[in-house]
């Protein structure tokens, strides 16, 4: 018998449960276990039971016993443990149980249920307790700000049991993009580690980086991760030199990239003037992603008088920007002087013609031709944008009378 069994077997004899009272009543079955004291898993806060099931007990008693602390934890229906949290309970004299509520970590170890016998019969199991993943909070600053071009340590430490792992992902789906020293970019969807390190981080970076904690208890932990680039405004415009006919409406654009978001306004470059949103002009700022936002400018009844060059201009903290544009009248006599002899003449221009000029036999054939022509046309055309859709219909009115 090994020590910690004696010092059970002891304690029995001192609460004077001796082995003659075992045998009261002159049975001559001897107590023992019908199944197999099972090991149990716990979740840290939740409830542990050890059942023992015993047949032919008789006079004899049950005792639990947690073996690694050699602590008794209950004789028969008496709690001996001063832990509130130990409870015992039985169905007749077969099934005995001990619970263990708001099961801590410092609960998981071998248990023993004990018949006092000669020698004594027990049974060990072992529970384990489990513990959720939880990220130490402490580590790593939830909102990071770095330059363009700087770098960046993000830090996701777990801890539970088991051990949890942690994955890193960008919750606008886009890749997580590590750089080599010398430059070489791998792209990912997912990484696995507590430490995410990103290196000459650009603007493309700029985003919400969640780390996931998982050991397979759950809830999971999650902890996201703000990364904001700042660099000066950058503009970029599609069209410096935008026109229109007098009377109808004049749109102008912006792109804009800034980090901290610029202030964004459009000037008269002659007069300096600030354009204001009012019944003729309207500025409008649509916001693209996390650094971008195009600037419009809308002139309704356009004139000769708001010709001329303007400038969208951008600034934040780290520096300001400018791009000039020229806005000019388009005249209307430019599209009404296409008539019947442009036609002809725009057939007589070889270099305006290819294969797909050639009349076919087929109606439907001819129909694609005409389409095919105009778009050359107007493609090739130094007037493609002065062309009103009334000429166009024209033109395929004439075109169509040649044709067929």
């Amino acid at each position: 018998m090994g020590p910690t069994m004696q010092a059970t077997f002891l304690f029995f004899l001192n609460f004077g449960w001796t082995l003659g009272a075992g045998r009261s009543g002159g049975s001559s079955f001897t107590p023992k276990f019908t199944n197999l004291l099972e090991n149990k898993t716990a979740v840290r806060g939740r409830e542990a039971t050890f059942s023992c099931h015993v047949a032919n007990l008789g006079g004899y008693r049950v005792g639990w016993v947690k073996a690694d602390t050699k602590a008794i934890q209950a004789i028969h229906t008496h709690v001996i443990t001063h832990n509130q949290r130990v409870t015992v309970s039985h169905n007749g004299h077969t099934l005995w149980n001990l619970h263990l509520d708001d099961v801590h970590t410092e609960d998981a170890g071998a248990y023993m249920c004990q018949i006092n016998t000669d020698p004594m019969k027990y049974q060990v199991a072992y529970l384990t307790v489990v513990v959720p993943p939880e990220i130490i909070e402490r580590d790593s600053p939830t909102d990071v700000l770095v330059p363009e071009g700087g770098s960046v340590k993000l830090v996701c430490r777990a801890r539970g049991y088991p051990q949890p792992t942690v994955k890193w992902h960008r919750t606008d789906g886009g890749d997580i993009v590590l750089r080599s020293p010398n430059g070489q970019r791998t792209r990912y969807q997912r990484i696995d580690g507590e430490v995410l390190h990103l290196t000459k981080v650009s603007r493309l970076d700029m985003g919400i980086y969640m780390c996931t904690s998982t050991n397979g208890v759950a809830p999971d932990a999650v902890k996201r991760f703000t990364v904001t680039t700042h660099f000066h405004p950058v503009i970029h415009v599609p069209n410096q030199l935008v026109g229109a006919t007098a009377g109808s409406e004049l749109v102008a654009e912006c792109n804009v990239e800034a980090s901290p978001r610029s202030i964004n306004y459009w000037l008269r470059d002659d007069t300096g003037d600030l354009i204001v949103t009012n019944n003729r002009y309207e500025t409008i700022e649509k916001h693209d992603q996390l650094f971008s936002v195009t600037m419009t400018l809308v002139i309704r009844n356009f004139t000769s008088f708001e010709a001329g060059r303007y400038r969208c201009v951008a600034k934040n903290s780290l520096g300001e920007v400018e791009s000039t544009l020229k806005f000019y009248e388009i005249e209307m006599e430019a599209t009404e002087k296409i008539s019947m002899d442009f036609i002809e003449e725009y057939y007589e221009i070889s270099d305006g013609l290819d294969d797909s000029t050639t009349i076919r036999s087929t109606p439907s054939s001819r129909l694609e031709e005409i389409e095919k022509s105009i778009n050359s046309f107007i493609r090739s055309s130094s007037l493609r944008k002065t062309i009103s859709p009334i000429v166009i219909c024209y033109l395929v009115f004439k075109m169509s009378f040649f044709l067929f």
